[in-house]
């Protein structure tokens, strides 16, 4: 029997609600919506470090970032190097195995098992050798929230550049052995610079405003405890609601022209008759809170930021499709570490080795549900489980708690509640003894160590990630 190929496709910064076909009425996404009609959907998948390296570090190794030991973007901590990775069981396996786009790994050419990878320097490298421009012509850092139109041509986009590296692969790879490609996109991660076209698109298109709660809808009074990486990166708090919703329309069209680029692979796909035997699996590392709760970026656990896309669609001929996942809706609790065992599973490739992770095409089927345990930087911690979300905030120890069956939008904190206090103390405690055994250095005389809360916000220094395409790490947007 033929092996199968895995398309492994993967956006960054990308949040869940950002898909025409799951309830997005203000997104044009016509591909992804092919995905979600054709495939199996996760409608709760958390990125459990909703940072760019640890995310991506849990989705090589099927370990959370509490367990491999990376909590933030830190380059002195290497679990890959540490952890066997699903694209070297691959590889060992017979797999031809390629990644095309922003991997974000460290040392940068360093790729832990993948065969061979074409990165966003080399898309930059090429621009400047053949005095072509490049998606940078403009002076928008990699955090700055505001948005800037681009006015060169398709081709000369970085999306573009990695959709047309994901073909060449697959018209000139090995046909003798069976295909693992990750084609990864940068964006929508900032800076928001969608082509002109496709910003064009939004222009009369209505935006949701952005989401506040009871904890929330009074800037002046809310907790300062979960807004650090918002001071830090973006000041989104500064801007008015109209300037937010121009930055969502821009976060929209990098998307738009993202999901555009996957009409030309799919349809390379076709040309090539490989949608027969490939498994396609869309995710992202993280979300952006593009405003809600006056935060901008990733790193909390909130909705914006944590909840990401999962999509997984069977092999199938074109114009046809697997009727025992064509559509399917999966409202249990997955993650990011879950794409390991998945991905191994579908290639019928045993491993052994611990993982946080599970089969997801399994997992649709039982009645287990996963509990997630989340840890950024040892600052914000998080557990998801049996419906609620208790938060933690390593400044001043703020707490918050939602009950997620009724309140998706994280608009009603109960962590005050005198009705759920039991319920807070119990998820409190959980995570902590959770955190105890993998992160003992968070512990002192087993109480948890609590920083000063944040009481100005002028004190946090910014950081706005300042435009450069010479910096020789891969962060390239």
């Amino acid at each position: 029997m033929e092996r199968p190929n895995i398309l492994f496709i993967t956006t960054d910064q990308q949040r869940y609600d950002t898909i025409s076909a799951l309830g997005n009425g203000s997104i044009f996404t016509p591909h992804l919506n092919w995905l979600v009609r054709e495939g199996i959907t996760y409608e709760n998948c958390y990125s459990a470090c909703p940072i760019c390296m640890p995310a991506r570090a849990t989705i090589m190794t099927g370990l959370e970032s509490h367990r491999h030991g990376l909590t933030g973007n830190n380059n002195q901590v290497r679990p890959m190097r540490d952890h066997v990775t699903f694209p070297e069981l691959l590889t060992k396996n017979g797999y031809q195995t390629r990644a095309e786009g922003k991997l974000h790994f460290h040392p940068m050419r360093t790729y832990y098992g993948i065969e061979h990878a074409d990165l966003p320097m080399d898309y930059f490298n090429e621009k400047r050798r053949y005095g072509k421009p490049s998606t940078r012509l403009h002076g928008v850092g990699e955090n700055e929230m505001e948005p800037v139109i681009n006015t060169i041509e398709e081709r000369d986009t970085l999306t573009h550049w990695i959709v047309e590296k994901s073909m060449d692969f697959l018209e000139s790879r090995d046909e003798t052995r069976p295909f693992f490609l990750w084609t990864s996109f940068p964006k929508p991660h900032p800076p928001f610079d969608p082509l002109l076209s496709y910003w064009q698109m939004y222009e009369g298109m209505e935006v949701e405003k952005p989401v506040y709660g009871d904890w929330s809808e009074d800037f002046g009074k809310m907790g300062r405890g979960f807004l650090e990486p918002t001071v830090r990166l973006n000041r989104i708090f500064d801007l008015s609601e109209q300037q937010v919703k121009q930055i969502k329309k821009a976060y929209y069209a990098c998307i738009t022209q993202i999901d555009y680029n996957l009409g030309l692979l799919f349809a390379k796909m076709r040309e090539l008759e490989l949608l027969e035997n490939t498994w396609i699996i869309f995710t992202s590392d993280h979300g952006d809170m593009l405003g809600d709760h006056h935060m901008g970026a990733k790193t909390v656990h909130l909705e914006g930021s944590a909840h990401v896309p999962m999509i997984i669609k069977p092999p199938a001929a074109f114009g046809e499709s697997n009727w025992e996942y064509k559509g399917r809706r999966c409202g249990k609790t997955v993650s990011l570490s879950d794409v390991m065992p998945t991905v191994l599973n579908i290639c019928n490739i045993s491993y052994e080795g611990e993982t946080d992770g599970i089969d997801l095409l399994s997992y649709l089927d039982t009645k287990e549900e996963k509990t997630i345990y989340g840890n950024c930087e040892n600052k914000y911690l998080c557990i998801i489980k049996e419906g609620f979300k208790y938060l933690w905030s390593w400044y001043g120890g703020e707490e918050l708690l939602f009950d997620m069956r009724t309140d998706k939008k994280e608009q009603c904190n109960l962590a005050s509640s005198e009705a759920y206090d039991q319920k807070r103390t119990e998820l409190h405690r959980e995570l902590m003894e959770h955190m105890r055994v993998y992160r003992p250095e968070m512990f002192e005389n087993g109480e948890v160590k609590t920083g000063e809360p944040i009481t100005e916000l002028n004190g946090i220094s910014s950081f706005p990630g300042l435009n450069t395409t010479v910096f020789p790490r891969d962060t390239f947007h």
